[in-house]
C-alpha cells in the first residue's frame, strides 16, 4: 500500500544476519571480532610504516596507505553492527542509521574501485615509462589523484543515498542481510524504485565498468612491456611488483560482480550474504597482509619498528 503524503512510515529495520543455533553464532561473532581486530590493528601498521619510513614514502606505497584508510572505513561502517546481530540473533536499526551506513559502505567501495584504477595506472607509468615515472607520478600529482577519488567517492554515492531515503517505506521492515545493502533495502520500498535502478547504472558505470577497462588496459600494456625484457630473471622480478595489486584486484572484482553484476538465479540468500562477506571483512583484512609478506621493503620496515621495540 502506497503511502501518503509521501511520509516514510517505516522508522527502524530488523537485520536478521545469520540465522542459526546460539553456538553458531557465538563462534562467528568470536571470529569476526578476531577479523575487525586483525582488520583494524593490520590497516594502521600499513599507515603507520608509510607515514614514518622514508623508504616508503613513494606514490606506489602512498596509495596503499589510502587503500587501508578505505578498508578501515568500510570495517568500521559494517563490522560492529554485525557483532551485535550475531549476539542478538537480529537487530534493528533507524532509518537514517541503516541510510548512513548505506553511504558510507557505498563511499568506500566506490572509492576502492577508482583507488585500484589509480594504482593500476601507477604500476604501469613505472614499468612502461620508468625514465618518465618521477616526473609524471610526482607528490602533487598524486595528491590531486587521490583528492578526485575521495571527493568522487562521497559525492557520486550521495545521488542513488538522496534517491533511496526519498523513497517510501510503508511495508515490511525486515532486511534477510548482514547490513543495509542497497538492493535488498529497495525491495521494501513501496514506491517506484526504476529511477533508482537507472542511477545505480549509470553510476556503475563510471565507478565499475570504467576503472575495470582501465586496469585490463594498464595490465595489458605492463604484460607486454614484461615480455620484452630478455632475461625470465628480469621478467620475474618486473612482473613481482604487480602480482600484490593483481590478487588485490581478482578478490574485490571478483566478488563484487558476483553480487551486484551478474548474480545468478541460483545464487541464495545465503550464499549472497557470504560473497558480502568477503569484500567487506575478509578483504580488508586480506590486504594488508597480501601487501606485507609479498613485499620487501614493508617487511623490512616492519622488522625494523620491532627491534627499535625490543632495544627499548
Amino acid at each position: 500500500m502506497p503511502c501518503e503524503n509521501n511520509k516514510t512510515e517505516v522508522t527502524e529495520f530488523f537485520l536478521l544476519g545469520f540465522q542459526g543455533s546460539q553456538d553458531v553464532r557465538y563462534l562467528l561473532f568470536c571470529l569476526f571480532f578476531v577479523v575487525y581486530c586483525g582488520t583494524i590493528c593490520g590497516n594502521l601498521l600499513i599507515i603507520t610504516l608509510v607515514s614514518t619510513n622514508k623508504i616508503l614514502q613513494t606514490p606506489m606505497y602512498f596509495f596503499i596507505s589510502q587503500l587501508s584508510t578505505c578498508d578501515i572505513l568500510l570495517t568500521i561502517s559494517i563490522v560492529p553492527n554485525l557483532l551485535c546481530i550475531l549476539l542478538n540473533n537480529g537487530g534493528m536499526v533507524t532509518f537514517m542509521g541503516c541510510i548512513f551506513q548505506l553511504y558510507f559502505f557505498g563511499t568506500s567501495d566506490v572509492f576502492e574501485c577508482l583507488l585500484l584504477m589509480v594504482m593500476s595506472y601507477d604500476r604501469y607509468v613505472a614499468i612502461c615509462n620508468p625514465l618518465r615515472y618521477s616526473t609524471i607520478m610526482t607528490s602533487r600529482i598524486c595528491a590531486i589523484l587521490i583528492v578526485i577519488c575521495w571527493v568522487s567517492a562521497f559525492s557520486i554515492n550521495i545521488i542513488s543515498i538522496i534517491a533511496t531515503a526519498k523513497l517510501n517505506y510503508c511495508g515490511p521492515n525486515v532486511i534477510d542481510h548482514l547490513f543495509c545493502d542497497l538492493l535488498p533495502l529497495l525491495e521494501l520500498a513501496c514506491s517506484d524504485t526504476f529511477i533508482i535502478y537507472l542511477e545505480m547504472y549509470l553510476i556503475g558505470v563510471f565507478t565499475i565498468f570504467t576503472p575495470t577497462a582501465i586496469i585490463v588496459a594498464s595490465y595489458t600494456y605492463i604484460v607486454r612491456a614484461v615480455l620484452r625484457i630478455p632475461s625470465s630473471t628480469g621478467r620475474q622480478k618486473v612482473f613481482s611488483t604487480c602480482s600484490s595489486h593483481l590478487i588485490v584486484v581478482s578478490i574485490f572484482y571478483g566478488t563484487l560482480f558476483s553480487v551486484y553484476i551478474v548474480p545468478t538465479k541460483r545464487q541464495t540468500i545465503t550464499m549472497s550474504k557470504i560473497l558480502s562477506l568477503l569484500y567487506t571483512v575478509l578483504t580488508p583484512l586480506v590486504n594488508p597482509i597480501i601487501y606485507s609478506l609479498r613485499n620487501k621493503d614493508i617487511k623490512k620496515a616492519i622488522k625494523g619498528i620491532t627491534a627499535k621495540c625490543m632495544m627499548r
